[in-house]
């Protein structure tokens, strides 16, 4: 791995303790120190530390955790600047029928965030997944005309609002293509080739011009075959987007990391942040979370991992002055997708979030914090 020029990092191969649990032998971070304790000074809350370095700090929630847990709402008001709805935005969420839209969630999410001051974030209007059956029923000849008032209607309705929107999300996400340009299958690629992102784009800057307009995308931030291929054709998707003039304004990098993950080159993703920044575009950390699922059962070996995982993954993309937000995929272990979707195979709960499911900071709070704190400050 390469150093990073404000703390060195260590990764390797570490053994792990024989009959685990049913765990399997799994590299761990021969950096592992149990008595590292993520040390930061003062009480300031995560959104507080990034702003004073000129960065916003927030994290994805669904309505039904900030409307029924008002714990869990007061905190996400005390700790987040910006508000990103889990699912409340997406085509599933927001279209029940062809010709009707539910706004119920999202406009009360968005009030929430008026209301505590929080900036409010939209995901998204073009996806593979999260979309309606009957979108199955449109065809090329009518495509256009469904996206192009599905992102008019629901950006008019949030315009002057919004901080920023994922219009187009995961068109690459490090699945291989049969095409050149690394495209995935999608009903939109299907329909309108790759014409749907000009169209949605193009759709997005005229219904809320003061929106910052960003592609959202996965699988960039490791040195293995699909995330090379991502960051190459995900550059290459942004360079000729600029050089035709279609109005997108940041890359966002959802950073779904896994703390037993070895193949972290740091100078790589610099450069590919700097590739990034060298169009004129901002880069959004917009997803971030931690598996643990590939970790021995030891909570406080995990909490480590999991910290230092964020500590030196923020320590690189923070360096690139073109990096202004990172948001977190969940605030609280309480309420984390990846429960579902990457379970433990010994049944214990995972901790990939800065707060335990008691609300509590853990090790990766601080770790957050201390990448805020160590942070250039924007100008």
């Amino acid at each position: 791995m390469t150093l990073s020029r404000r703390r060195t990092l260590q990764l390797g191969l570490g053994a792990v303790a024989a009959g685990c649990s049913g765990i399997e032998r799994q590299p761990v971070r021969a950096s592992d120190n149990p008595k590292q304790t993520f040390s930061m000074a003062g009480e300031m809350q995560l959104k507080q530390r990034a702003a004073a370095k000129g960065l916003i700090y927030g994290s994805a929630a669904s309505y039904s955790s900030l409307k029924q847990d008002p714990q869990f709402a007061k905190l996400f008001a005390e700790t987040c600047g910006i508000l990103v709805p889990e699912n409340e935005l997406k085509w599933g969420a927001l279209r029940p029928a062809s010709d009707r839209y539910d706004f119920t969630q999202a406009d009360w999410m968005a009030e929430y965030a008026q209301q505590n001051n929080i900036l409010f974030r939209g995901h998204n209007l073009a996806w593979k997944h999260f979309n309606p059956d009957w979108l199955e029923g449109v065809t090329s000849r009518n495509a256009e005309q469904v996206l192009t008032r599905h992102i008019t209607t629901v950006m008019k309705r949030y315009a002057g609002r919004m901080h920023s929107w994922d219009v187009v999300n995961e068109a690459i996400a490090g699945i291989p293509s049969w095409r050149s340009d690394g495209l995935q299958t999608s009903p939109w690629l299907t329909m309108l080739d790759k014409d749907y992102i000009d169209i949605a784009f193009r759709a997005a800057a005229a219904a809320d011009p003061k929106a910052m307009l960003v592609y959202n995308d996965t699988a960039l931030e490791y040195e293995k075959p699909e995330d090379e291929r991502t960051r190459s054709a995900v550059l290459a998707l942004l360079r000729d987007l600029k050089s035709r003039k279609i109005p997108v304004h940041a890359l966002g990098i959802q950073a779904h990391l896994d703390a037993a993950e070895t193949r972290f080159n740091a100078n790589k993703l610099r450069r590919f942040l700097s590739d990034v920044a060298s169009l004129g575009l901002k880069i959004l950390i917009t997803e971030m979370d931690v598996k643990d699922q590939n970790l021995p059962p030891d909570r406080e070996l995990r909490d480590r991992s999991v910290a230092r995982t964020y500590e030196e993954y923020l320590s690189v993309v923070l360096d690139e002055p073109a990096v202004v937000a990172v948001m977190t995929w969940g605030l609280s272990d309480r309420y984390t997708w990846l429960a579902e979707t990457n379970p433990r195979k010994d049944g214990l709960a995972i901790r990939p979030l800065p707060y335990d499911e008691n609300l509590g900071r853990k090790p990766a709070w601080n770790a957050i914090a201390r990448a805020f704190d160590a942070a250039p400050k924007r100008s």
